[in-house]
């Protein structure tokens, strides 16, 4: 078993996409850091690590190569799906992280590019891509779960503000971030997916704290990277409102979408680095000639390329100008990723053994030991599994809804 040929590809490829890979190509051959070739990312490196990836990032942002999505005139490259999911292969090949502004980037900046206003967009964009600004996500709230219309956070206009009190749950990169995008009630009385405004929260103002407290939630990991996230007249200007007071929902549709479907083109290239590491630890451990083991990794390796299909698919429909179904690729890749992802982790502690069992001084994991357990929440986040099987039954086949049990019915 070898790893594909990253210049061979069944896609039809432009002259201008080719010409692209190898100006990327010819640039991380100059620039990419050696001290940061094969390494992994943790999700909150250690120090030294998070200087260099600082600096990394530095990097490239001067070379002009964050947030490469968005349109040239808001300080990205307007590059395609095509070129993005070229971008992502070149760094893989190079072995180098492919930093992004992460919720900024991927999540804020396609909302605000689709539903802000000119002022909105020059005003919002540029710290994003710069890295000065940092978001966290106040979705989720602990009363309505996997149902994000039965929010009950409220915003009330104040003058030329928008005074927010309530609470969010599983916030992400709260530790990191000094924003907050996050969905509020604007109007109670309106049909429930309607009177919600998508807003832009300061963490702090002038120097001092917006009302916002967290609380960290600790995983069983032992880290704390999401927090329960309490609200208290917390206050942003009314500038700071996306898409219009009360028009939110499409607005969150779009960062939703940007969430669930976004890294479908590219997605095997992190399951296929995962993949061979584990690969190594195998042959490490005297198995490769052990038939279940085998077995196990020739199911990872065919859903690996299942998903690698997936991925060339939408990048031909880019390829050729098809837009493809936006909702029903999105909610199909975030069930494939998230579903393969936790199974080959749990291979991966089956085949090593009783050493999955032993964490090293202060409870800290391993690489397998922090990817298993991180991979319990990803079929939870985002939509759950079950949340993404309705979307597509009902909201893309056409199928009836699932009926409730009559009342007082055993479910």
């Amino acid at each position: 078993m070898t790893a594909p040929d990253p210049d061979v590809s069944p896609i039809p490829y432009s002259d201008a996409a080719l010409e692209f890979r190898g100006e990327i190509r010819d640039w991380l051959e100059r620039n990419a850091p050696d001290h940061l070739r094969g390494v992994p990312v943790p999700r909150v490196p250690a120090p030294e690590l998070k200087a260099n990836l600082d600096r990394w990032a530095d990097t490239l942002t001067e070379a002009g190569l964050m947030c490469v999505a968005w349109p040239r005139e808001y300080g990205g490259r307007g590059l395609s799906g095509v070129e993005v999911a070229l971008m992502n292969e070149e760094f893989a090949r190079a072995g180098v992280p492919r930093l992004t502004r992460g919720m900024g980037e991927g999540l804020v900046g396609p909302a605000v590019i689709a539903h802000a206003t000119e002022e909105q967009k020059r005003r919002v964009l540029p710290p994003i891509i710069s890295g000065e600004h940092e978001y966290c996500q106040g979705f989720s709230e602990p009363g309505a779960g996997s149902d994000l219309a039965g929010l009950r956070t409220r915003g009330e206009v104040d003058g030329t503000h928008l005074v927010i009190n309530g609470q969010k749950t599983w916030t992400s990169g709260y530790y990191k971030a000094n924003w907050m995008f996050c969905l509020v009630r604007t109007d109670p009385a309106a049909p429930k997916h309607r009177g919600i405004s998508y807003v832009l929260l300061p963490l702090e103002v002038d120097g001092r704290p917006n009302g916002v407290e967290f609380r960290p939630i600790t995983r069983m990991s032992g880290q704390a990277l999401f927090a329960e996230s309490f609200l208290t007249d917390a206050r942003t200007p009314l500038d700071n409102v996306i898409g219009g007071l009360n028009e939110g929902w499409r607005v969150a549709m779009t960062t939703l979408g940007s969430e669930r479907g976004g890294s479908a083109t590219t997605q095997h290239v992190a399951f296929e680095r995962q993949f061979w590491r584990l690969v190594d630890e195998v042959r490490k451990r005297g198995l490769r000639d052990d038939v279940r083991v085998r077995e196990q990794l020739a199911w990872a390796w065919s859903q690996i390329q299942v998903i690698r299909a997936t991925g060339l698919g939408l990048v031909a429909d880019l390829a050729a100008g098809r837009s493809g179904q936006g909702l029903a690729n999105g909610s199909t890749s975030k069930i494939r990723w998230s579903e393969f992802q936790r199974r080959l982790t749990e291979i991966a502690m089956d085949l090593i053994g009783p050493d999955a069992l032993v964490t090293g001084a202060g409870y800290e994991l391993d690489e397998w030991q922090d990817e298993f357990f991180a991979a319990r929440s990803h079929t939870i986040w985002g939509g759950t599994a079950e949340v993404q099987r309705n979307i597509i039954g009902e909201r893309v086949l056409g199928l009836p809804k699932e009926p409730e049990p009559a009342k007082g019915a055993a479910r």
